[in-house]
Protein backbone atom coordinates (compact mmCIF):
# COMPACT_ATOMS: atom_id res chain seq x y z
CA UNK A 1 0.00 0.00 0.00
CA UNK A 2 1.06 3.07 -0.65
CA UNK A 3 2.07 6.03 1.42
CA UNK A 4 -1.30 8.89 1.34
CA UNK A 5 -0.68 11.98 -0.54
CA UNK A 6 -2.28 13.96 2.14
CA UNK A 7 -2.30 13.97 6.10
CA UNK A 8 -5.20 12.52 6.61
CA UNK A 9 -6.28 14.32 10.07
CA UNK A 10 -5.80 17.84 7.51
CA UNK A 11 -8.23 16.41 5.07
CA UNK A 12 -10.64 15.28 7.17
CA UNK A 13 -11.05 18.75 8.88
CA UNK A 14 -13.33 20.61 6.19
CA UNK A 15 -16.87 19.86 6.11
CA UNK A 16 -17.78 21.33 2.97
CA UNK A 17 -19.71 24.07 4.24
CA UNK A 18 -18.50 27.03 1.49
CA UNK A 19 -17.93 30.11 3.92
CA UNK A 20 -14.12 29.28 1.72
CA UNK A 21 -15.95 30.14 -1.73
CA UNK A 22 -16.12 34.05 -1.42
CA UNK A 23 -12.78 34.72 0.06
CA UNK A 24 -10.84 32.60 -2.85
CA UNK A 25 -9.50 35.01 -5.74
CA UNK A 26 -9.78 31.72 -8.19
CA UNK A 27 -13.16 31.37 -7.33
CA UNK A 28 -14.49 35.18 -7.61
CA UNK A 29 -12.73 35.06 -11.15
CA UNK A 30 -14.27 31.73 -12.38
CA UNK A 31 -17.34 30.66 -10.97
CA UNK A 32 -15.77 27.42 -11.24
CA UNK A 33 -16.34 25.13 -7.92
CA UNK A 34 -13.10 23.14 -8.63
CA UNK A 35 -11.26 26.41 -8.93
CA UNK A 36 -12.52 26.94 -4.85
CA UNK A 37 -10.63 25.30 -2.04
CA UNK A 38 -13.73 23.48 -1.08
CA UNK A 39 -13.97 22.08 -4.42
CA UNK A 40 -9.80 21.44 -4.44
CA UNK A 41 -10.07 19.42 -1.05
CA UNK A 42 -12.72 17.43 -2.89
CA UNK A 43 -10.13 16.49 -5.65
CA UNK A 44 -7.68 15.82 -2.82
CA UNK A 45 -9.81 13.41 -1.51
CA UNK A 46 -10.82 11.97 -5.00
CA UNK A 47 -6.65 11.59 -5.71
CA UNK A 48 -6.42 10.10 -2.12
CA UNK A 49 -8.95 7.65 -2.11
CA UNK A 50 -8.09 6.61 -5.73
CA UNK A 51 -10.79 7.92 -7.38
CA UNK A 52 -8.96 9.56 -9.75
CA UNK A 53 -5.51 8.65 -11.37
CA UNK A 54 -2.32 10.90 -10.13
CA UNK A 55 -1.86 12.32 -12.74
CA UNK A 56 -5.14 13.34 -13.93
CA UNK A 57 -5.26 17.51 -15.80
CA UNK A 58 -7.56 18.71 -13.45
CA UNK A 59 -5.98 17.92 -10.87
CA UNK A 60 -2.47 19.08 -12.20
CA UNK A 61 -4.06 22.25 -13.49
CA UNK A 62 -6.17 23.35 -9.98
CA UNK A 63 -2.57 22.71 -8.17
CA UNK A 64 -1.10 25.55 -10.50
CA UNK A 65 -4.31 27.54 -10.71
CA UNK A 66 -4.23 28.09 -7.16
CA UNK A 67 -2.83 31.34 -5.82
CA UNK A 68 -2.31 29.09 -2.22
CA UNK A 69 -2.97 32.82 -0.32
CA UNK A 70 -4.69 31.00 2.05
CA UNK A 71 -7.46 33.20 2.31
CA UNK A 72 -9.85 30.73 3.28
CA UNK A 73 -7.99 30.08 6.29
CA UNK A 74 -9.09 32.80 8.59
CA UNK A 75 -13.01 32.36 7.39
CA UNK A 76 -13.19 28.59 7.64
CA UNK A 77 -14.74 27.43 10.77
CA UNK A 78 -13.26 24.13 11.32
CA UNK A 79 -9.75 25.58 10.84
CA UNK A 80 -8.79 23.52 7.72
CA UNK A 81 -5.02 24.38 7.37
CA UNK A 82 -5.23 24.37 3.28
CA UNK A 83 -1.74 25.79 2.82
CA UNK A 84 -0.18 22.43 4.12
CA UNK A 85 -2.70 20.61 2.50
CA UNK A 86 -1.64 22.75 -0.97
CA UNK A 87 1.86 21.95 -0.48
CA UNK A 88 1.25 18.46 0.15
CA UNK A 89 -0.31 18.51 -3.06
CA UNK A 90 2.01 20.15 -5.15
CA UNK A 91 4.82 17.98 -3.31
CA UNK A 92 2.91 14.84 -5.02
CA UNK A 93 1.92 16.51 -8.39
CA UNK A 94 5.35 18.36 -8.97
CA UNK A 95 7.64 15.57 -9.06
CA UNK A 96 10.11 15.22 -11.08
CA UNK A 97 9.71 16.14 -14.76
CA UNK A 98 5.86 17.33 -14.03
CA UNK A 99 7.33 20.17 -11.79
CA UNK A 100 7.71 23.64 -13.79
CA UNK A 101 10.97 24.14 -15.54
CA UNK A 102 11.16 27.81 -14.17
CA UNK A 103 10.32 27.00 -10.98
CA UNK A 104 12.70 24.01 -10.95
CA UNK A 105 15.34 26.81 -11.97
CA UNK A 106 14.44 29.14 -9.28
CA UNK A 107 14.99 27.00 -6.80
CA UNK A 108 18.40 26.20 -8.21
CA UNK A 109 19.32 29.59 -8.18
CA UNK A 110 18.23 30.06 -4.63
CA UNK A 111 20.26 27.17 -3.72
CA UNK A 112 23.21 28.77 -4.78
CA UNK A 113 23.68 30.68 -1.41
CA UNK A 114 27.81 30.90 -2.24
CA UNK A 115 26.84 33.31 -4.43
CA UNK A 116 24.47 35.59 -2.40
CA UNK A 117 27.16 37.02 -0.45
CA UNK A 118 29.32 38.66 -3.57
CA UNK A 119 26.00 39.50 -4.89
CA UNK A 120 24.82 41.27 -1.79
CA UNK A 121 27.60 42.70 -1.51
CA UNK A 122 27.79 44.20 -5.20
CA UNK A 123 24.42 45.52 -4.55
CA UNK A 124 25.27 47.01 -1.37
CA UNK A 125 22.93 44.99 1.35
CA UNK A 126 22.91 45.77 4.71
CA UNK A 127 25.81 44.14 6.56
CA UNK A 128 27.50 43.95 10.12
CA UNK A 129 26.95 43.97 13.67
CA UNK A 130 24.12 45.72 15.67
CA UNK A 131 24.23 48.85 17.14
CA UNK A 132 27.06 49.58 20.13
CA UNK A 133 24.52 48.43 22.86
CA UNK A 134 22.33 45.32 21.47
CA UNK A 135 19.48 43.66 22.85
CA UNK A 136 20.41 41.17 25.63
CA UNK A 137 18.66 38.50 23.02
CA UNK A 138 20.27 38.92 19.42
CA UNK A 139 18.21 39.71 16.98
CA UNK A 140 19.20 38.62 13.30
CA UNK A 141 17.79 40.54 9.95
CA UNK A 142 17.63 38.16 7.45
CA UNK A 143 18.36 38.91 3.44
CA UNK A 144 16.45 36.94 1.61
CA UNK A 145 17.67 35.21 -1.35
CA UNK A 146 16.16 37.38 -3.90
CA UNK A 147 15.13 40.30 -2.19
CA UNK A 148 18.80 41.13 -1.70
CA UNK A 149 19.48 41.25 -5.41
CA UNK A 150 16.43 42.81 -6.53
CA UNK A 151 15.64 45.42 -3.51
CA UNK A 152 18.73 45.85 -1.73
CA UNK A 153 18.03 49.06 -0.18
CA UNK A 154 15.03 47.50 2.07
CA UNK A 155 17.73 46.01 4.29
CA UNK A 156 19.77 49.18 4.46
CA UNK A 157 16.34 50.58 5.36
CA UNK A 158 15.45 47.97 7.68
CA UNK A 159 18.95 48.51 9.57
CA UNK A 160 18.29 52.58 9.80
CA UNK A 161 14.83 51.76 11.72
CA UNK A 162 16.46 49.13 14.27
CA UNK A 163 20.16 49.64 14.60
CA UNK A 164 19.59 46.51 16.75
CA UNK A 165 19.59 44.47 14.06
CA UNK A 166 22.90 41.84 13.19
CA UNK A 167 23.47 40.44 9.63
CA UNK A 168 25.46 37.44 9.45
CA UNK A 169 27.25 36.77 6.63
CA UNK A 170 26.73 34.13 4.69
CA UNK A 171 22.60 33.45 4.86
CA UNK A 172 21.21 31.67 1.90
CA UNK A 173 17.53 30.53 0.88
CA UNK A 174 15.00 30.37 4.00
CA UNK A 175 13.27 27.23 1.72
CA UNK A 176 10.02 29.26 1.05
CA UNK A 177 10.45 29.45 -2.26
CA UNK A 178 10.96 25.13 -2.39
CA UNK A 179 7.98 24.44 0.38
CA UNK A 180 5.46 26.78 -1.91
CA UNK A 181 6.64 24.78 -5.20
CA UNK A 182 6.64 21.09 -4.55
CA UNK A 183 9.28 20.27 -2.21
CA UNK A 184 8.51 20.91 1.22
CA UNK A 185 11.58 18.53 2.51
CA UNK A 186 13.98 21.23 1.01
CA UNK A 187 12.12 23.74 2.36
CA UNK A 188 12.25 22.72 5.60
CA UNK A 189 15.71 22.06 5.65
CA UNK A 190 16.58 25.36 4.45
CA UNK A 191 14.44 26.54 6.93
CA UNK A 192 15.85 24.76 9.77
CA UNK A 193 19.39 26.35 8.24
CA UNK A 194 18.73 29.73 8.24
CA UNK A 195 17.77 29.16 12.09
CA UNK A 196 21.23 27.60 12.83
CA UNK A 197 23.06 30.60 10.99
CA UNK A 198 21.09 33.43 12.24
CA UNK A 199 21.30 33.77 16.19
CA UNK A 200 17.79 34.54 18.46
CA UNK A 201 15.37 36.24 17.40
CA UNK A 202 15.06 36.47 13.32
CA UNK A 203 13.57 39.44 11.69
CA UNK A 204 12.75 39.09 7.58
CA UNK A 205 10.84 42.29 5.57
CA UNK A 206 9.79 39.27 3.44
CA UNK A 207 6.18 38.07 4.58
CA UNK A 208 5.98 35.13 2.55
CA UNK A 209 9.36 33.98 4.46
CA UNK A 210 8.08 34.99 7.88
CA UNK A 211 5.07 32.63 7.49
CA UNK A 212 7.37 30.03 6.28
CA UNK A 213 9.94 30.33 8.63
CA UNK A 214 7.46 29.95 11.37
CA UNK A 215 5.83 27.39 10.63
CA UNK A 216 9.48 25.18 10.68
CA UNK A 217 11.05 27.46 13.39
CA UNK A 218 8.12 28.36 15.46
CA UNK A 219 6.42 32.24 16.02
CA UNK A 220 8.68 32.92 18.81
CA UNK A 221 11.95 32.34 16.28
CA UNK A 222 10.18 35.10 13.93
CA UNK A 223 9.27 37.94 13.42
CA UNK A 224 8.43 40.43 10.34
CA UNK A 225 10.31 43.90 10.55
CA UNK A 226 6.77 45.87 10.78
CA UNK A 227 5.77 43.40 13.96
CA UNK A 228 9.19 44.09 15.40
CA UNK A 229 8.96 47.83 15.43
CA UNK A 230 4.65 48.16 16.26
CA UNK A 231 6.15 48.38 20.34
CA UNK A 232 8.49 51.40 19.40
CA UNK A 233 6.33 53.16 16.43
CA UNK A 234 7.44 55.25 13.24
CA UNK A 235 8.98 58.72 13.61
CA UNK A 236 8.47 61.59 11.12
CA UNK A 237 6.52 62.46 8.70
CA UNK A 238 6.17 62.20 4.42
CA UNK A 239 4.73 65.23 3.28
CA UNK A 240 3.52 65.67 -0.77
CA UNK A 241 3.19 69.08 -2.10
CA UNK A 242 3.11 70.77 1.17
CA UNK A 243 0.27 68.23 2.67
CA UNK A 244 0.75 65.16 4.30
CA UNK A 245 1.04 62.15 1.92
CA UNK A 246 -2.02 59.66 1.42
CA UNK A 247 -0.38 56.35 1.76
CA UNK A 248 -2.20 52.60 0.87
CA UNK A 249 -0.91 49.15 1.65
CA UNK A 250 -1.07 45.71 0.01
CA UNK A 251 -0.95 43.36 2.06
CA UNK A 252 1.25 40.01 2.49
CA UNK A 253 -1.25 37.17 2.26
CA UNK A 254 1.02 34.45 3.99
CA UNK A 255 1.84 37.48 6.78
CA UNK A 256 -2.13 38.37 7.22
CA UNK A 257 -3.47 34.95 6.49
CA UNK A 258 -1.17 32.68 8.23
CA UNK A 259 0.62 34.94 10.84
CA UNK A 260 -2.20 36.93 11.56
CA UNK A 261 0.09 40.19 11.10
CA UNK A 262 -1.82 42.97 9.41
CA UNK A 263 -2.78 45.83 11.86
CA UNK A 264 0.94 46.72 12.65
CA UNK A 265 1.53 47.96 9.18
CA UNK A 266 -0.99 49.76 8.68
CA UNK A 267 -0.51 51.21 12.33
CA UNK A 268 3.02 51.95 11.46
CA UNK A 269 1.88 54.00 8.39
CA UNK A 270 -0.68 55.96 10.26
CA UNK A 271 1.78 57.30 12.44
CA UNK A 272 3.78 58.91 9.76
CA UNK A 273 1.29 59.66 6.87
CA UNK A 274 -2.22 59.68 5.93
CA UNK A 275 -3.37 55.90 5.40
CA UNK A 276 -5.76 54.55 2.69
CA UNK A 277 -7.56 51.20 3.23
CA UNK A 278 -7.89 50.16 -0.36
CA UNK A 279 -11.18 47.75 -0.41
CA UNK A 280 -8.81 44.92 -1.87
CA UNK A 281 -5.60 45.40 0.72
CA UNK A 282 -6.43 41.55 1.68
CA UNK A 283 -6.89 40.14 -1.05
CA UNK A 284 -3.67 39.15 -2.90
CA UNK A 285 -1.92 40.97 -6.08
CA UNK A 286 -1.26 38.08 -8.04
CA UNK A 287 2.48 37.83 -7.18
CA UNK A 288 2.33 35.02 -5.35
CA UNK A 289 5.28 34.01 -5.54
CA UNK A 290 6.40 32.38 -8.84
CA UNK A 291 2.46 32.49 -9.83
CA UNK A 292 3.08 35.75 -11.32
CA UNK A 293 5.66 33.88 -13.62
CA UNK A 294 4.10 30.60 -14.04
CA UNK A 295 0.52 32.02 -14.68
CA UNK A 296 1.46 35.61 -16.43
CA UNK A 297 -2.23 35.77 -17.97
CA UNK A 298 -3.90 35.33 -14.86
CA UNK A 299 -1.68 37.06 -12.22
CA UNK A 300 -1.67 40.47 -14.92
CA UNK A 301 -5.71 40.34 -14.73
CA UNK A 302 -5.60 40.42 -11.03
CA UNK A 303 -2.88 42.62 -10.44
CA UNK A 304 -4.30 45.25 -13.03
CA UNK A 305 -7.57 45.42 -11.18
CA UNK A 306 -5.79 46.32 -8.26
CA UNK A 307 -3.98 49.78 -9.81
CA UNK A 308 -7.44 50.91 -11.18
CA UNK A 309 -8.34 50.85 -7.36
CA UNK A 310 -5.18 51.87 -6.44
CA UNK A 311 -5.52 55.40 -9.39
CA UNK A 312 -9.37 56.00 -7.59
CA UNK A 313 -7.93 55.91 -3.97
CA UNK A 314 -6.23 59.05 -5.00
CA UNK A 315 -2.57 57.81 -2.84
CA UNK A 316 0.32 58.83 -3.49
CA UNK A 317 2.16 55.63 -2.33
CA UNK A 318 1.32 51.77 -2.36
CA UNK A 319 3.58 50.39 0.32
CA UNK A 320 4.08 46.35 0.79
CA UNK A 321 5.04 44.58 3.29
CA UNK A 322 6.48 41.24 1.13
CA UNK A 323 9.17 41.73 -1.92
CA UNK A 324 7.47 39.70 -4.67
CA UNK A 325 4.24 42.41 -4.10
CA UNK A 326 6.64 44.83 -4.68
CA UNK A 327 7.59 43.95 -7.75
CA UNK A 328 4.19 43.17 -9.21
CA UNK A 329 2.93 46.52 -7.88
CA UNK A 330 5.42 48.46 -9.57
CA UNK A 331 5.21 46.88 -12.47
CA UNK A 332 1.73 46.65 -12.55
CA UNK A 333 2.13 51.00 -11.96
CA UNK A 334 4.38 51.32 -14.51
CA UNK A 335 2.36 49.27 -17.28
CA UNK A 336 -0.45 52.08 -16.46
CA UNK A 337 1.89 54.88 -16.27
CA UNK A 338 0.74 55.44 -12.79
CA UNK A 339 2.09 57.94 -10.59
CA UNK A 340 1.61 56.40 -7.78
CA UNK A 341 5.06 54.67 -6.51
CA UNK A 342 4.98 51.49 -4.52
CA UNK A 343 7.69 51.00 -2.16
CA UNK A 344 8.53 48.59 0.80
CA UNK A 345 7.20 49.30 4.34
CA UNK A 346 10.89 49.64 5.07
CA UNK A 347 12.22 52.23 2.94
CA UNK A 348 8.76 54.39 3.33
CA UNK A 349 9.08 54.52 7.27
CA UNK A 350 13.15 54.97 6.85
CA UNK A 351 12.43 57.86 4.85
CA UNK A 352 9.29 59.41 7.14
CA UNK A 353 12.23 59.26 9.54
CA UNK A 354 14.45 61.56 7.68
CA UNK A 355 11.19 63.87 6.99
CA UNK A 356 11.02 63.74 3.27
CA UNK A 357 9.47 61.27 1.25
CA UNK A 358 11.07 57.90 -0.92
CA UNK A 359 11.97 58.38 -4.24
Amino acid sequence: MTDPVFDPDLLSRCISCGFCLPACPTYAATGDEASSPRGRINLMRALQNGDLDPYDPTLQEQTSQCLGCRACEPVCPAGVEYGQLLEQWRDHQWKGRRQPLLARALMLAAGMRHLFRPLGALRRTARGAPAPLPPAEPVSLMLGCFERVLFPTVSRAARKLAPELSVPAGQGCCGALHAHNGDTAAGERLARRMGDDLPGTIVTTSGGCAAHLASVLGQDRVRELSAHLADRGATGELRVDGRRARVALQDSCHLRNGLGVWKQPRALIGQVADYVELPSAATCCGAAGTYSLLRPRESRRIVDAKIQEIEAAGVDYVAAVNPGCLRQLRTGLRRARSRVKAVHIAELLARAAQHHPPT
